[in-house]
């Protein structure tokens, strides 16, 4: 009989890094859209956020990529980057 090998142990992922909040720290709701002007989160998403897990976090940062069109389509001020913060 001759010696196996055992199978490779697959890498376990690095966790991925926490998701930063996107508040720009320019806190102003839009009444015609309910979201605020400086992230273009509303209420709940903003109230919500500590509670959430990356997952959660990630799911309201990748609708607000649609969000900043559908601010631009309405006129509004283009929203300031993150890493353009007062």
């Amino acid at each position: 009989m001759s010696a196996r090998t055992p199978p490779p142990v697959p890498a376990t992922a690095a966790p991925a890094a926490p998701v930063a909040s996107p508040c720009i720290n320019v806190c102003q709701m839009d009444a015609p859209t309910g979201w605020c002007a400086g992230c273009l989160r509303s209420l709940d998403e903003i109230a919500g956020w500590s509670r959430l897990d990356e997952a959660g976090k990630r799911a309201i940062c990748a609708t607000l990529r649609q969000r900043q069109v559908e601010w631009r389509g309405l006129g509004r001020p283009a929203v300031p980057k993150r890493d353009q913060r007062r």
